[in-house]
C-alpha cells in the first residue's frame, strides 16, 4: 500500500504538471487535526481548472493514480441524480487499498469550495486562493435544537414506531427493519447529537453517521444504544425496538429539561403501551 506521503506527492506532482490546474485543496478527514490517521482515509482532492470538459471527456488521465479496483463518476450515474454545480468528480478505490476523491471544479467556484473549514490549500500557482484559515471542525460542529425541531424530533420517532410493530405482528420483517433502521434510527442520531451537545457544550463532532458516538457516550448508553442493532429475527427485532424506545426516552428528557422544551410525555406512554400490546397480540387476532 503507497504511503501518505506518496499519495499527496502524485496528488501534488500531478497538479503541478499539468497546466489546465491552477489550484488543488483538500478535505476531509485527512484535513482534520483533530482525528488521528489511519489506513481507510479517503484523500478528498478537489482540482481546479481552465477547462473541466477536457479532465471529463478523457477518463483515462485517471489511470496515472494506480491501479483501480472501482471507479465511480456520480456525474455519469441517474440514481442518485448528480449535483448540477459546473463540477464532476471521479472517485477512485485503488488495488492498493488507498482511495482519491477528485473533484474538478472551473476556477470561479474556488471561493464557493474552499469555504469549508476543513481546507488544505496544496497548490496555488496564480496566488487566486490566498491565505486560508487553519484547518478546524468549525462547520461540522452541531447547533442545539430549536423548540420545533425537538418536538418534530420526538413526533415523529414516535410516529413511526406502530409501523414496526405493525410490520413485525404481520410477520414482514423487511418492511418492519426498514422503519426501524431508517426512519426511527435517523431520529434516534439527532437526539444522540444533541444529547452530546449538551454534554459537551456543542464542541465535539460525533463524525459521519455518528462513527464518533462511542467517545462521548455513557458505558451505559453506549450498551444500549448497540442493543438497537437487532439479529435476523422477529423477537431481536422486538428487543432492538424496544431498546431504541428505551434510549431514545432516556437522552431526550434531559435534553427537553435543559433547553426548557417540552417532552411528549402522553405520546411516549401511549404509543409505547401500544408496542407492548401488539407484541403480545395473537397471530390469528382480528382485532386489537
Amino acid at each position: 500500500m503507497r504511503t501518505e506521503a506518496e499519495m499527496l506527492d502524485l496528488i501534488l506532482q500531478t497538479a503541478e504538471k499539468d497546466d489546465r490546474i491552477r489550484v488543488a485543496i483538500m478535505n476531509g478527514s485527512r484535513a482534520n487535526p483533530s482525528i488521528p490517521r489511519d489506513l481507510f482515509q479517503d484523500f478528498d482532492v478537489v482540482y481546479f481548472v481552465t477547462d473541466v470538459r477536457s479532465f471529463k471527456e478523457d477518463p483515462g488521465w485517471i489511470n496515472r493514480f494506480g491501479d483501480l479496483m472501482i471507479l465511480q463518476i456520480p456525474e455519469d450515474m441517474q440514481n442518485p441524480p448528480p449535483a448540477v454545480d459546473g463540477g464532476f468528480a471521479y472517485l477512485m478505490q485503488f488495488s492498493d487499498g488507498n482511495r482519491i476523491d477528485l473533484g474538478i471544479y472551473p476556477l470561479e467556484k474556488i471561493k464557493e469550495r474552499t469555504r469549508d473549514s476543513l481546507t488544505i490549500l496544496l497548490l496555488d500557482k496564480d496566488g487566486l486562493v490566498g491565505t486560508l484559515p487553519p484547518a478546524s471542525e468549525k462547520d461540522y460542529l452541531p447547533s442545539p435544537p430549536t423548540e420545533k425541531s425537538f418536538s418534530d424530533c420526538c413526533n415523529e420517532f414516535w410516529w413511526c414506531c406502530p409501523y414496526v410493530a405493525k410490520g413485525l405482528w404481520r410477520r414482514q420483517i423487511v418492511y418492519a427493519r426498514s422503519f426501524l433502521d431508517c426512519f426511527l434510527r435517523a431520529e434516534l442520531m439527532k437526539m444522540l447529537v444533541w444529547y452530546i451537545g449538551l454534554k459537551t457544550d456543542f464542541s465535539v463532532n460525533t463524525g459521519k453517521f455518528g462513527k464518533y458516538l462511542s467517545k462521548y457516550l455513557d458505558p451505559e448508553l453506549w450498551e444500549l444504544l448497540l442493543q438497537t442493532y437487532a439479529g435476523p429475527d422477529y423477537e431481536q427485532t422486538w428487543d432492538a425496538l424496544q431498546s431504541m424506545s428505551d434510549l431514545f426516552r432516556k437522552i431526550a428528557v434531559p435534553v427537553a429539561n435543559e433547553f426548557g422544551f417540552e417532552y411528549p410525555k402522553l405520546d411516549d406512554r401511549r404509543v409505547s403501551a401500544h408496542l407492548e400490546h401488539v407484541r403480545r397480540l395473537p397471530e390469528d387476532a382480528f382485532e386489537l
